[in-house]
């Protein structure tokens, strides 16, 4: 077993093991817009989050809880305004139906702890070997550089 995947096991059975947080302890570690986005779901502004344009090499954590997400290898300029990955770590993100806004998107979330990421779409042409775009609040993420 190699040292990362060991680090994420553990990083998952940490997650599973403790109680769930309450609103009201997340408000108080995240920021005000923090919290809308990972806890309510809210959606940043196109082009104003920190990693739209980061393609530095390290790993992309969830913003709530730390753990992590998207190695930058995954991460591709998808002129979307928000960063894009075409793959999530194995078992890091969880799918969800989300039929908010009149349609009917796949919704994802940190798979420790349940904060909004935001949505996978699928089809869209770009030359990526799962055909997917992870569009990502940059909110949603810590950005951890390789040393």
């Amino acid at each position: 077993m190699s040292r990362n995947h060991l680090f994420r096991t553990l990083v998952s059975i940490r997650a599973m093991s403790s109680k769930p947080k309450t609103d009201d302890e997340w408000r108080a570690v995240l920021s005000p817009q923090q919290f809308a986005v990972l806890r309510q779901k809210a959606t940043e502004e196109p082009g104003t989050g920190a990693y739209t344009n980061t393609f530095d090499q390290g790993t992309y954590n969830c913003g709530a809880c730390s753990t992590p997400l998207y190695k930058s290898s995954t991460k591709f300029d998808a002129g979307c305004g928000w960063p894009a990955f075409f793959e999530a770590l194995p078992g890091a993100v969880r799918r969800t139906t989300d039929k908010s806004h009149g349609m009917e998107r796949t919704e994802i979330v940190c798979d420790a702890c349940g904060s909004h990421l935001g949505h996978v779409f699928r089809g869209e042409g770009f030359a990526t070997p799962t055909d997917e775009r992870h569009c990502v609040n940059s909110i949603s993420l810590k950005f951890n550089e390789d040393k």
